[in-house]
């Protein structure tokens, strides 16, 4: 059974259970809008894999963290890359939260028609700057507040505060519409 992330006019994300193992074990390392295409049904596939990495990553040591920020900026799309991508500390754990982050940006652009930092980049401001505040996310009477917040939590800039798979697999089942012939409300 599939997990729709948002439908809008802009597509449908889905992550399955099959996904959901995958990125367990590896990380996509570069999601963002123009990695992700519609199949002849309407599923996503991702393109692009050549950023995948380890989806937990344990850096002991200044060496390995720069190590890990060079390969961020090399293969990361600057615009959908995580807070913690762009100053990695000497000793701590990166894990599939970084694509949470990005995938974040991705629903933020498939709810509001671009990336939350696209504008920061193309004025040439410091994207590695402004991840690190608090996104503001545009009220909209299109958006439920329930959706608003999934976005909130995938968005957050402290990687250990925002969730991990399973739970944002939980929050996405939270805003499933019902089967038909329920009582059906907007998400």
């Amino acid at each position: 059974m599939g997990h729709a992330l948002c439908v809008c006019s802009r597509g449908t994300v889905i992550i399955d259970n099959k996904r959901y193992l995958f990125v367990q074990k590896l990380g996509e390392g570069d999601l963002k809008p123009t990695n992700i295409l519609l199949g002849d049904e309407g599923q996503p596939v991702l393109m692009d894999l050549g950023s995948m990495n380890q989806a937990c990553i344990q850096v002991e040591g200044s060496r390995q963290a720069l190590a890990l920020q060079d390969w961020a900026a090399q293969r990361c799309t600057i615009s959908y890359r995580a807070p913690e991508l762009f100053s990695v500390q000497s000793h701590c754990v990166i894990d599939e939260r970084t694509d949470v982050w990005s995938l974040g940006c991705v629903l933020y652009a498939m709810m509001f028609g671009e990336g939350p930092y696209d504008m920061v980049f193309q004025k040439g401001d410091s994207v590695a700057l402004a991840v690190q505040n608090e996104l503001s996310i545009p009220q909209s009477p299109r958006h439920s507040s329930a959706l608003r917040q999934l976005l909130s939590s995938m968005m957050t800039v402290d990687p250990q505060q925002r969730p991990h798979i399973p739970v944002l697999l939980s929050q996405l089942e939270a805003l499933q519409p019902p089967a038909p012939g329920q009582h059906t409300t907007q998400i």
